[in-house]
């Protein structure tokens, strides 16, 4: 495996700070091929007009984030226009002070293509959009460019494109906005596409700001722009993507929300993106929701507290532990196994190696004695997370490279590791033992 060391560099140092990298994640990628599946099913319906809504669960280190971003780099392959954003106290989906417009300032912000995958790419997508219909309308129509009746024709097309639209809530002022767009960029009017792209971000504060500057008398709000992220979707089918993927994290910041009546406006707002996905009233949108199995599943203050939502979303009686429903609206992690970690760390080792000019001396016996120590040290295969042993044997790793006249064992032989030399008992856990001691190379 070779890998590029700007990229190892990102992958190593984002997972030892214990965050997702935004790149090489194929590099590092094991097991959740069940979810992938799943949800790459989705993106299929997405992509053949249709709208899609999961929210996936797992207690903070379970790969939730990982998920999400490895879903962002397929769809982007696939030709989706991909946007995420995390939610903290700042972004919600609704809020009083304009909370629900920052989250969809962050995603318009962070919207990426194949081309552009470190996002701000909503100017790319419209030149992209518009240098399409001139190249589709000079080979249909074989009028050259220098021919006055060429942009007239191209505007004719595209307007044909824009007025599809305007049957849609806010559809008029959005089809009128493409059109100012499409004018400037002809005329060459820098500064006129730069407003249109403003307002499509969401930066208008007032709208006697925008009628002075484009001529249209609305803003998008805080209450209305999900319909605006509907209309995205739409358009962007039209203008040859294949969709719009919406990725939204860290739902712990809404049930983390004192106020009562605040949490219940998000959960309204949740319900009314889930009601028009599952209702087939959005079109291309395809919804991924992250969230810890208590924000979600809490009855007191997590999703579950809003009866509606809970009604339409809590399983079945037949699902059940190591056996749940792939196609239910919300996706439940399962740990990753022995034999999934050790491919992992292998992948670490070569990308460690790679990073910093050396040949990894660890070999698979040596990957999977550490793992073994892992599990020892939580107690319970359940609790163990991919955030714990990567943090842990990326340092296993650096602290090799900087004193090579240590070994393995003096490491996790040592005081340090004294914790991995298990702290439950076999009659805490029975099954613990076995099921390591059967893990051997």
């Amino acid at each position: 495996m070779q890998i590029p060391k700007r990229i190892a560099s990102a992958v190593i140092n984002s997972l030892k700070g214990g965050v997702v990298p935004r790149i090489g994640l194929p590099y590092i990628a094991v097991g959740r091929e069940k979810e992938i599946t799943a949800l790459l099913h989705d993106v299929e319906i997405v992509s053949e007009g249709g709208a899609a809504f999961r929210f996936i669960m797992g207690k903070y280190g379970s790969g939730k984030s990982f998920l999400l971003q490895t879903m962002r780099n397929y769809c982007m392959d696939r030709g989706f226009v991909v946007a995420d954003a995390d939610l903290s106290p700042e972004r919600r989906l609704q809020g009083t002070k304009g909370q629900g417009l920052a989250t969809y300032k962050e995603l318009m912000s962070n919207i990426s293509t194949k081309t552009r995958p470190e996002g701000g790419a909503l100017s790319l997508i419209l030149d992209r959009w518009i240098n399409a219909v001139q190249t589709k309308t000079l080979q249909e129509n074989g009028i050259s460019p220098d021919n006055p009746l060429f942009n007239l024709t191209v505007e004719k097309k595209l307007s044909e494109i824009v007025n599809s639209m305007k049957e849609m809530v806010h559809g008029f002022d959005f089809a009128r906005l493409l059109t100012i767009y499409y004018r400037s960029y002809i005329n060459g009017a820098d500064e006129e596409k730069a407003k249109v792209i403003k307002w499509f971000r969401g930066e208008y504060s007032a709208k006697s700001e925008a009628k002075s500057e484009l001529g249209v008398n609305i803003i998008i709000t805080d209450d209305d722009w999900y319909d605006y992220i509907k209309l995205f979707s739409s358009f962007l089918k039209l203008a040859g993507y294949s969709g719009l993927i919406i990725l939204i994290d860290e739902l712990v910041n809404i049930y983390k929300i004192p106020n009562s009546i605040t949490r219940q406006y998000n959960y309204e707002k949740i319900l009314a993106m889930y009601n028009d996905t599952m209702q087939g009233k959005a079109s291309n949108l395809g919804i991924i929701m992250c969230g810890t199995p208590q924000c979600i599943e809490d009855t007191r203050r997590g999703i579950y507290s809003y009866e509606a939502l809970r009604s339409r979303l809590s399983e079945g009686r037949f699902s059940g532990e190591g056996m749940h429903d792939m196609l239910s609206p919300i996706i439940k992690l399962e740990p990753l196994t022995y034999e999934e970690l050790l491919v992992l760390t292998e992948k670490l080792r070569d990308i460690h190696g790679q990073l910093f000019d050396y040949n990894p001396s660890l070999s698979e016996k040596d990957l999977a004695e550490f793992i073994k120590l892992e599990f020892g040290r939580i107690g319970a295969d359940k609790n163990i997370t991919p955030r714990e042993v990567i943090r842990d044997f990326i340092e296993l790793l650096n602290l090799l490279y900087q004193n090579q006249d240590i070994t393995i064992q003096e490491l996790i032989n040592s005081d340090n590791f004294e914790f991995s030399k298990g702290t439950l008992t076999s009659d805490e856990n029975p099954d613990a033992e076995t099921d390591i001691a059967e893990f051997e190379i």
